[in-house]
């Protein structure tokens, strides 16, 4: 298992995902997205795995434009652009990937 977290630093969501990890032994790699975003690979893989739309973080602050786009490649490169509008933690094991804190999935990778 190659398990990458990505998370803000003060998502409460993403610190239960690490506990997660941290208490079945597995090992992860954790990426500030704010801070390191993702490549383009990586969210292409991401948004195949949960959709476009499952991404958004519709609380963050700016996420409101988003609405105002009509198109989804629109809302995807904006996306893209703001990691802080991504909802988190994303947790990607190879193709697949999860948004939120979903241990039931988790365990299925195992």
């Amino acid at each position: 298992m190659n398990i990458q977290i990505f998370g803000k630093s003060k998502c409460f969501d993403t610190k239960k995902a690490e506990r997660y990890f941290k208490e079945h032994r597995i090992k992860y790699q954790r990426i500030d997205l704010v801070q390191f975003g993702m490549s383009r690979g990586e969210f292409a893989s991401v948004k195949s795995a949960v959709g476009l739309t499952s991404m958004i973080d519709e609380n963050a602050a700016g996420a409101e434009i988003l609405a105002y786009l009509a198109y989804d490649s629109d809302k995807e490169e904006k996306l893209f652009e703001n990691p802080a509008l991504i909802k988190t933690p994303i947790v990607r094991n190879g193709k697949k990937a999860t948004i939120g804190y979903c241990p039931d999935i988790w365990k299925q990778w195992e």
